[in-house]
């Protein structure tokens, strides 16, 4: 198995030393930087696009959830905290995994496990398009106070919102502030198909096509949403599904 990239992104010198030591006795993690807050550990982490991500969740000025909802591709994330509440709040951000501080060296290694065993079955790129998100790379979403860590390929659809764009995932339909045009250049393409200059939908959850009114088709996606293709999208669809 190849060598992990991690990033450690943690505000306090002493507990960024605990991780790097504990690290150690792990070759098959390489650290590759470390930051001391956000601005930084996002310039690390978009310069060098690491595998892993340890971080803090309480760190001054910003904290590890706007590192997160600044990223358009989030590494696996072990949250790092000294405070039950946001470990338990973790959870609900769908976080990979947490650790209490101090680290017990134990729980520590049965993290690097779970990496290890999580980085092992992750999918390749898209051939296609070489800049794309593979399906199973997640992506950190903020709408209010929700806030939400989702796979690509659990993302049915995107729909334009004015000056946003809301994403629909299981029963959630949440709004973020970047355009779909910016989206859809990180997603497959042979995977997300631009049904009309409104949406872009994930083929691998459409139920039904139906022809629909001048030539177009219409959608049924598995969540029940309805979806109309424009004329010259739907010529494009059938050829791209070989109809």
């Amino acid at each position: 198995m190849k060598t992990l990239k991690a990033v450690i992104v943690e505000d306090s010198r002493l507990a960024r030393n605990e991780l790097k030591e504990l690290l150690a006795s792990h070759k098959e993690i390489e650290l590759i930087g470390e930051a001391a807050n956000v601005d930084d550990g996002f310039k690390l982490i978009t310069e060098y696009n690491p595998d892993l991500l340890f971080l803090d969740i309480n760190m001054p000025e910003k904290d590890g959830f706007e590192l997160l909802e600044m990223l358009d591709e989030v590494p696996l994330t072990i949250f790092t905290t000294a405070f039950d509440e946001y470990a338990i709040k973790s959870f609900e951000y769908n976080a990979f995994d947490y650790l209490l501080k101090p680290i017990n060296q134990k729980r520590f290694s049965q993290s690097i496990e779970k990496v290890l065993e999580k980085g092992s079955n992750n999918e390749t790129s898209d051939p296609k398009n070489e800049n794309a998100l593979s399906l199973d790379k997640q992506i950190f979403i903020k709408d209010g106070e929700k806030c939400w860590l989702v796979k690509i390929q659990d993302i049915f659809m995107f729909e334009i919102v004015g000056n946003y764009t809301r994403v629909f995932f299981e029963n959630n339909k949440p709004l973020i502030y970047k355009s779909l045009g910016r989206i859809e250049e990180k997603l497959p393409n042979d995977i997300f198909f631009r049904a009309n200059r409104q949406q872009l939908i994930n083929i691998n959850h459409v139920k039904k096509v139906v022809s629909w009114f001048n030539g177009k088709l219409k959608i049924e996606m598995n969540s029940g949403e309805e979806v109309e293709i424009s004329r010259r999208q739907s010529y494009l669809f059938k050829e791209q599904l070989s109809f």
